[in-house]
């Protein structure tokens, strides 16, 4: 794709930001829409975000941000408006620049993470579902998977008001469902999921004890760099099966494709 002065542009900000997988997937489909379009990474620090996205409002030919660690929680802020999931989730993921030039923002983290699961042949709903991670990919990845029809969630976090602040947003949204812990509920979980950082450097603590889980229980991490987390390393070596990071972000694939319109053709 060669890039030139008609070639419309979206962002991905992050804090690192050497670890996104997002670009190799939305430049390959632009190139097979045929879409003069560029997804470029942008090393953003949490404390210039908002002046960053103040001063990347004013480009004309940018159409639309995506969002990773640790700015899902204080995107929501700077956008014109939410989705209901945001609204839920407490968190976004990416922003559209609206024909009115508003920007409105959206989560696909959750209903990426159950279309991957799906896709590998692993049903979440009627399950037990553990989610260790109450951030901004877990706070979306809980929604989608009550959206999903789990039969139980159970939600840790590390920071105690963050899970129960979660929770209670889950309650609200559908009840009777999630519930928070003080320490991973891994016992009867069919399935546990790393939403939390750790693992991005090779040197973090396990963010739970694969162990612990259910025989035959599924570990999903939602890292994509490295691929083969320590976790997913040591549930591999005990006998559990796995589910890899990568398939989340290839889970979104056609939820950015909807959103932002990338099958028609842009007027601006």
């Amino acid at each position: 794709m060669m890039v030139d002065g008609s070639t419309r542009v979206f962002g991905v900000l992050g804090d690192p930001i050497a670890q996104v997988q997002a670009p190799r997937l939305l430049n390959t489909l632009f190139a097979e829409l045929g879409r003069n379009a560029v997804l470029v990474p942008m090393h953003v620090r949490p404390d210039q975000l908002a002046e960053t996205v103040a001063g990347l409002r004013r480009i004309v030919n940018l159409d639309g941000l995506l969002v990773t660690v640790p700015h899902k929680v204080a995107v929501c802020g700077l956008a014109d408006r939410v989705s209901p999931t945001v609204a839920a989730a407490g968190s976004a993921n990416a922003l559209r620049r609206e024909p009115d030039g508003s920007w409105l923002a959206e989560n696909f983290d959750g209903t990426g993470f159950v279309a991957g699961l799906r896709h590998a042949g692993h049903e979440p709903a009627g399950r037990s579902v553990t989610l260790v991670g109450a951030g901004g990919a877990g706070a979306a990845i809980a929604v989608a998977l009550l959206d999903a029809g789990v039969g139980r969630l159970a939600v840790h976090d590390v920071d105690a008001d963050r899970r129960e602040d979660l929770v209670d947003r889950l309650e609200r949204h559908r009840p009777g469902i999630a519930v928070a812990t003080a320490g991973p509920a891994l016992g009867d979980a069919d399935i546990a999921v790393n939403a939390t950082p750790l693992g991005l450097r090779e040197d973090d603590p396990l963010p739970f004890a694969p162990e612990s889980l259910r025989p035959g229980g599924l570990v999903a991490d939602i890292i994509m760099k490295p691929a083969d987390t320590a976790l997913l390393r040591a549930a591999s070596a005990l006998g559990y099966p796995i589910h890899y990071g990568r398939h989340m972000l290839e889970g979104q694939l056609d939820g950015y494709r909807r959103f932002f319109r990338l099958d028609a053709v842009t007027v601006h």
